[in-house]
Formats: C-alpha cells, sequence, structure tokens
C-alpha cells in the first residue's frame, strides 16, 4: 500500500484561483464563496494533488505524511 497525504486548505490564506480545481479536479472543490476545500482529508500520495499544492500562488494547500505527520509540501525551511 502506498502513502497516503492528509489534505488542508488554509480557507484564510485561499484566494479561489481555482489552480488546485485545475490540476485535481477529483481531489479540490471551490465553494460558493470561491474558498477552496479537499475533497476528502486524506488521499492517495499522487502528483496530481502534489501539483495542485505546488500551483498554488499562495501556497494554501499543506500536504502531510497521514500516519506521520510529516510535512509533504510546502518544504520547510
Amino acid at each position: 500500500m502506498g502513502d497516503r497525504w492528509s489534505v488542508e486548505v488554509d480557507r484564510g490564506v485561499c484566494i479561489g484561483s481555482g489552480m488546485c480545481v485545475n490540476h485535481a479536479p477529483d481531489g479540490f472543490r471551490l465553494d460558493s464563496a470561491r474558498q477552496s476545500h479537499p475533497v476528502e482529508g486524506e488521499a492517495d500520495a499522487n502528483e496530481r494533488v502534489l501539483a495542485a499544492a505546488e500551483g498554488c500562488p499562495v501556497e494554501a494547500i499543506t500536504l502531510t505524511l497521514a500516519d506521520t505527520g510529516e510535512v509533504v509540501f510546502p518544504p520547510e525551511e
């Protein structure tokens, strides 16, 4: 079995660009206020969700390993 990621969107940072939905339409939705949220709180590790996080212009998406809490994105500085 592969890694699972916890997927979180900081709605206080999200600007509603929709880039996450473009990269991973099965993983993210915009609500009526154009705020992003993950479809599920956890997802199998995959390139589409990572591309969505990397493509967010304000880095509102955080990915962590579901079993350990280790940060996958954004990279820790």
